[in-house]
């Protein structure tokens, strides 16, 4: 008889959640009868997955709140230390939230079972030092991105490509129905994506809404649409809004949830720094960088950031693809500047798209999430075979 598989998912946040969502669902191909536990949200219990704890349990909080925070993860941790005893797994999957993760992965890694790290953390920006601590503490990391393996050699550590989840997820909207959105018959159509942290909708949003106002002075048919996270930040976006003075554009929608449809009806976009950078490239949205936080932050950032560009498509173009806007360079008159020529069919917006393109199509053909799969899969018979020789 086959013997049942056993493997132990550790995910803190809604988007990682969604990714270990995917591989679960493509790895349960590869073995039927694997039985999954650890933590997750509403997308891993829909497959089938024994949730311990609530990524709501994990999240990061607020500075009030941080002592709670604290102890509250500080169980978690250890709750799956003795799930971990009581009931070892062949492999440990897991998935981005790289300050719980990397830790937890540190004791799991002394007790010989496998550890598997999906979604690399942001050592190429970042933190490079964590490379050679990752190193000793995992067994296989699986990226999201082509240039991510090279950095951990030489080393110890086996680092491949899976590809870009994204590449299926938008196969899968530009096949589905189109979503009518309220952009009110106007043209261009202007998408104002910015961000989901309540910090940067505060810096950023009015911003942009004075930048709207610029744009409809040279297009005075253009429409716009702010896309936002959740209905709470669309909410949160519509009280802002209504407190700013009335000289922004007349035509105007706030939606919520549907930004890569936002983004693939509109000619142009501008964009808080983050994935949605991304979403933008995949959907051959022409887009302008636009970033704004504190000046102490701003200028901690700028000088521990170890690329020299924050959206992820300059990152991966290495090179100025999408223009960023960042700091005092953030300001209505430069970004109405750097979108205008985007917004119809000009050298520069064609140019964009063009590069776009380029960096889409080196994320991989799709299938990110069954290769994704199939690596954990060859890490769980590594497990099994470890236990056998025991």
């Amino acid at each position: 008889m086959k013997r049942q598989r056993r493997l132990l998912v550790v995910t803190g946040e809604v988007s990682g959640d969604m990714h270990a969502a995917g591989v679960i669902r493509a790895l349960r191909r590869q073995y039927p009868e694997l039985e999954v536990v650890g933590t997750g949200g509403d997308a891993l219990r829909g497959e089938g997955v024994d949730v311990r704890h609530d990524i709501s349990e994990m999240a990061v909080v607020g500075g009030t709140e941080a002592l709670a925070k604290f102890f509250r993860l500080r169980r978690v941790f250890f709750d799956l230390l003795a799930l971990i005893r009581e009931a070892p797994p062949d492999a440990v999957l897991l998935v981005d939230y790289p300050g719980f993760n990397l830790r937890f992965a540190k004791r799991v890694h002394a007790t010989g079972i496998r550890t598997v790290f999906y979604i690399c953390p942001q050592v190429w920006a970042w933190h490079r030092s964590r490379i050679p601590a990752m190193a000793r503490c995992l067994d296989r990391l699986i990226t999201i991105f082509p240039f991510e393996p090279a950095l951990f050699e030489p080393g110890t550590l086996r680092a491949d490509f899976a590809g870009h989840p994204l590449t299926d997820e938008t196969r899968r909207l530009l096949n589905a129905p189109t979503p009518t959105l309220a952009w009110q018959d106007g043209k261009p159509r202007i998408a104002l994506l910015p961000g989901s942290r309540p910090q940067e909708i505060q810096r950023l949003m009015p911003v942009l809404w004075q930048a709207a106002a610029r744009i409809e002075t040279h297009y005075p048919q253009c429409a716009f649409i702010v896309a936002a996270a959740s209905k709470a930040d669309a909410a949160s976006l519509l009280q802002l809004i209504e407190r700013f003075p009335g000289n922004g554009p007349r035509r105007w929608q706030v939606v919520h949830g549907l930004t890569r449809h936002v983004l693939h009806q509109a000619d142009a976009a501008v964009v808080a720094s983050g994935t949605a950078t991304l979403e933008a490239a995949f959907m051959g949205c022409p887009t302008v960088i636009a970033y704004r936080t504190g000046y102490i932050t701003g200028f901690l950032g700028r000088r521990l950031m170890q690329v020299p560009y924050l959206g992820i498509v300059n990152i991966l173009a290495d090179g100025e693809v999408c223009p960023e806007l960042l700091q005092n360079d953030c300001r209505p008159e430069r970004i109405a500047s750097a979108l205008i020529p985007l917004a119809t069919d000009t050298p520069q917006r064609r140019q964009m798209r063009d590069a776009m393109h380029r960096v889409v199509a080196n994320l991989g053909d799709g299938g990110a999430y069954e290769n994704a799969a199939a690596m954990v899969g060859e890490e769980i018979e590594q497990g099994i075979a470890r236990k056998a020789r025991e």
